[in-house]
This record gives C-alpha cells, sequence and structure tokens, in this order.
C-alpha cells in the first residue's frame, strides 16, 4: 500500500481523499494537512488511522508518508513540491504546478538533481476518454496533419479576489497544456486580446477572453475563455486537420423531448464534468508508482511550458502584439 499524504483540505483535496480511499486501489491516505488546521482536523476526523498535521511541511517529513497530494492554494503549490523533491519524496501537484515560470525552472532543476522523476502535474484532461481519443486520431495520421484548434473555456462564476490575468494563469492554463499535448508541439508565439464585454461581467475582470497561439510547426490555436456568468461549465475543443476535423464529445446526457423542445442538461460544476477523468488520473499515477517506480504523466516540463506561455500571454495584454514565448533547453529526464 502506498501511504499518501494530502495538502489542502478544501473542495478538490476532499474529492481526492475520498477518491483515493474508494476508489484507487493500493493506496491509503494517512495524512492530511491544511492551512486551516480545524478543517485538516475535520477531515482526519472522517476516516480511520489518518492524521492531521499542522503544516504541509510538516506532513512532508511525516515517516510514514511515502507521496504527497499538493491541492492547496495555487500561490503554495511551488514551495511544497520543493519540500516534497528535496525530501526524495514522489508527489502529484494539481496545476499549475507554479505560478510563474522561473518557480517552474527551480523544480526543474531540483528533480533533475534528483535523477528521476518523481512529480507528475495534475492536467486531468490527458486521462479524459474524449481528449484521449481525440489524441489517437491526431497521431494515427488519418485526417493529415493538425492544422487549428478552436476551443472554449466556459464557466460560471470564480471566487472573489480573481484577477483579470488569472483567467489565463488559472483557467486556461488547461487549454494550453491540453492543445500543446494533443498536437505534440511546443508554442511559438501568443497574444490575449480583451473583446466586448459581456454586461453581466461586472467584476472587475476581463470576461471573456480570447487567447491566440501559435505553433512552432505553424498551427494556431484560438480559446475563447469566459471565466464567469456563463449558461454552465462547458469546455469545446475542436481539431481542424488536412482531411477533416475532431471534435472533443459533450459529456454523456439524456435527451428529453417536450413542449416541442429538445433538451439536455448542462453541467455546472468542473468536478462533474472530469469526474472520469480524475479516477482514471489518480489510479494510473498510484499503479505506475508500483510497477515502474515513477510517474509517467503530465511531467514538471509539462507544468513548465503551460506556465511559460500563461506568464507570456499576460504580458501581451494590452500591446497588440503576438510575443515570442521562449522556454530553456529541455533535459533529458523529459526527453
Amino acid at each position: 500500500m502506498l501511504n499518501i499524504g494530502v495538502i489542502g483540505c478544501g473542495a478538490i483535496g476532499r474529492d481526492h481523499i475520498r477518491r483515493l480511499t474508494d476508489i484507487v486501489p493500493g493506496c491509503q491516505v494517512v495524512a492530511c494537512a491544511d492551512y486551516f488546521e480545524e478543517a485538516a482536523i475535520k477531515v482526519a476526523a472522517q476516516y480511520e488511522g489518518m492524521k492531521a498535521y499542522k503544516t504541509g511541511e510538516e506532513l512532508i517529513a511525516a515517516p510514514e508518508v511515502q507521496a504527497v497530494v499538493i491541492t492547496s492554494s495555487d500561490p503554495s503549490h511551488a514551495g511544497y513540491v520543493l519540500e516534497a523533491l528535496k525530501a526524495g519524496k514522489y508527489v502529484f501537484c494539481e496545476k499549475p504546478l507554479a505560478q510563474n515560470a522561473e518557480d517552474c525552472e527551480k523544480i526543474i532543476a531540483a528533480e533533475t538533481a534528483h535523477g528521476k522523476r518523481l512529480l507528475q502535474v495534475g492536467f486531468m484532461r490527458h486521462y479524459d476518454r474524449g481528449y484521449a481519443e481525440m489524441k489517437r486520431i491526431i497521431d494515427s495520421g488519418e485526417l493529415g496533419a493538425p492544422l487549428m484548434i478552436h476551443a472554449c473555456h466556459r464557466n460560471v462564476s470564480q471566487p472573489d479576489g480573481f484577477q483579470t490575468e488569472m483567467g489565463v494563469s488559472n483557467v486556461a492554463i488547461h487549454e494550453l497544456d491540453i492543445c500543446r499535448w494533443l498536437l505534440g508541439d511546443e508554442y511559438k508565439s501568443g497574444q490575449v486580446l480583451k473583446v466586448r464585454q459581456s454586461a453581466c461581467s461586472t467584476k472587475g475582470y476581463d470576461n471573456p477572453q480570447i487567447v491566440l497561439l501559435e505553433t512552432q510547426s505553424g498551427a494556431r490555436i484560438d480559446v475563447e475563455v469566459q471565466v464567469a456568468d456563463a449558461y454552465g461549465y462547458d469546455i469545446q475543443c475542436q481539431v481542424v486537420c488536412e482531411k477533416g476535423t475532431v471534435n472533443l464529445p459533450d459529456p454523456y446526457a439524456v435527451v428529453k423531448r417536450s413542449n416541442a423542445t429538445r433538451s439536455f442538461p448542462i453541467l455546472t460544476d468542473w468536478k462533474d464534468r472530469f469526474i472520469e477523468a480524475y479516477d482514471i488520473e489518480l489510479t494510473h499515477w498510484v499503479k505506475t508508482l508500483e510497477e515502474k517506480g515513477e510517474p509517467d504523466g503530465p511531467s514538471a516540463w509539462d507544468g513548465y511550458a503551460a506556465c511559460v506561455a500563461a506568464d507570456t500571454l499576460n504580458r501581451s495584454r494590452g500591446t497588440n502584439q503576438f510575443l515570442p514565448i521562449e522556454m530553456m533547453d529541455k533535459p533529458a529526464l523529459y526527453k
């Protein structure tokens, strides 16, 4: 059994603890921690044998913890990851890996110095069946080379304190990762644009925004980012290839016909949209650690690439220019 400690007892942290306890075989959650100690104590009390720690650092250092899952607030990710790597422990970190590319580079340096992969980043869309089938079709070459991606990320609301830049670095970070993964290509340049603002968007941040990207091979990507006041949680993606297109399927839903209308429900919660992907992701993570001794999912390099793109896009805001997306040389560990 892999003994896991979870840092962060908010919504996703509690959901991952449930998942690791009830669904994922070969592991057990033996510890948890949260910035608000009372939250960790409350969660630990719900599970037999789970200990609540006052800080994430104490949890990482605990001898019974073999692997760490980080679901705490975004600004805390890099510090906890570096602490886990220093301790030589496996670590699964929810996105984003860090708040900026500089911190990602520190993480890459620490993992590279260790000599093998210890880290996986929580880009769960790699494990969504729809995206996985899109990737298979693109890689097969049956539709020819991919030319363009049209995508959108629509959400219902954001918490207090949300800022314009977070629409790229915290929300569209998933598109920055998944588009790169689907194409098997690195980014060359990018730009983010403010468009006509929704009358419903009166909370002080730009909404919607449009992200534009060009890859090294010349493929073009546009992403509509609507972080709040949309009709639901709606993720769309279409890849245009030389000989056809491939579309991300909508989640399964029963279609209702009544009163001269045809309708089906639209999800409003991201946890529901990707619930199966999360199950598959963490099951694969634990199984891979057991069988291979290191993770093979989204790496520190993937986290870094998404972060560099996000940093560049946010710098481009208001310039009306595409800015170059410049990355360091890729270490051999991630090739």
